[in-house]
């Protein structure tokens, strides 16, 4: 049995990875905002930059998954000020908290995005890519950064660079599936824009194998075999629900609504895995209409 320490654990990857592993009888700690109600629960205050490091020890491995929705809210100044302190700040105090252990744990598997390599066009973008241009892709580049103590104290450290995850519980998926059940569903634009997606149960698989692949650090991108288009997405989502899906939302609609989050979803993102292939991950849904019929089953 493995004691395992998760942050961000009520959200939709986290609250998954966390059933996974106590599942298989591993002891799970989750970081909380307010006094710990349970011996598993470790009190944290990410504006605050402070972390209850003892309350850590005896961990084998961190997954650090917190920070503010992407996709929450409109992107205001104030509100990309909440999207970078949620992450910078928050993972610096971890990677702080955990390299003052006197037993720090042996890995530290840290979220990111594969937003870090911005609009990547039509080229596919491996972990090698160098980053983008963009809030985003700055955002991503310190949130990685930020997890600096942690590899200086010898902890093997993982970036965690998460594509479109997808399951009916949230994300891409839960947003637009209420509309594509009444025959609304659109693509985004002209809908040629790449999306590197995977399925949520591929993505907690991969964060357990990652956490046991020693030889394993730095960036693996958290994406399908193949990356799709937004028309693809669309058109695979309809077919699995019986409801084709041929309408459209417009550029500049979208831009009107969504403001400077529009451009996150009209630009190409045509990231590959290669780094969690060569490791031996073995993908349960490779395909994108095998890992949508997932994503609409999940529990």
């Amino acid at each position: 049995m493995t004691r395992v320490a998760v942050t961000g654990a009520s959200g939709l990857i986290g609250s998954a990875l966390v059933r996974s592993l106590r599942t298989d009888g591993h002891e799970v700690l989750t970081l909380v905002r307010r006094p710990p109600r349970t011996p598993a629960e470790v009190r944290w205050d990410p504006a605050r930059q402070w972390v209850d490091a003892a309350g850590l020890a005896g961990c084998e491995a961190v997954v650090h998954l917190a920070g503010a929705n992407i996709g929450g809210h409109r992107w205001t100044d104030a509100y990309k000020k909440e999207l970078r302190d949620s992450r910078v700040h928050g993972t610096g105090a971890l990677a702080e908290a955990l390299a003052s252990l006197a037993e720090p744990p042996r890995v530290l598997l840290s979220g990111s995005a594969t937003g870090f390599y911005g609009d990547t066009g039509d080229r596919e973008a491996d972990e090698d890519a160098p980053p983008g241009r963009g809030f985003l892709a700055g955002l991503c580049v310190d949130w990685e950064e930020a997890t600096g103590a942690a590899r200086e104290a010898g902890i093997r450290t993982v970036l965690l660079r998460t594509g479109v995850v997808l399951s009916r519980r949230g994300g891409a998926v839960g947003k637009v599936l209420p509309l594509f059940r009444l025959g609304l569903g659109a693509r985004l634009g002209d809908g040629r824009q790449y999306w590197s997606c995977i399925a949520l149960r591929d993505h907690v698989a991969a964060v357990r194998h990652l956490m046991n692949s020693p030889d394993v650090s730095g960036p693996v991108n958290l994406t399908m075999p193949r990356p799709v288009t937004n028309r693809e997405f669309t058109e695979a989502l309809g077919r699995a629900l019986r409801r084709p899906a041929p309408l459209a939302a417009p550029a500049p609609a979208l831009r009107l609504a969504l403001g400077e989050m529009a451009g996150e979803l009209l630009v190409s993102n045509k990231v590959v895995p290669r780094r969690l292939r060569e490791s031996g991950f073995t993908f349960a849904h490779p395909d994108l209409d095998s890992a949508v019929r997932a994503a609409l089953t999940d529990a």
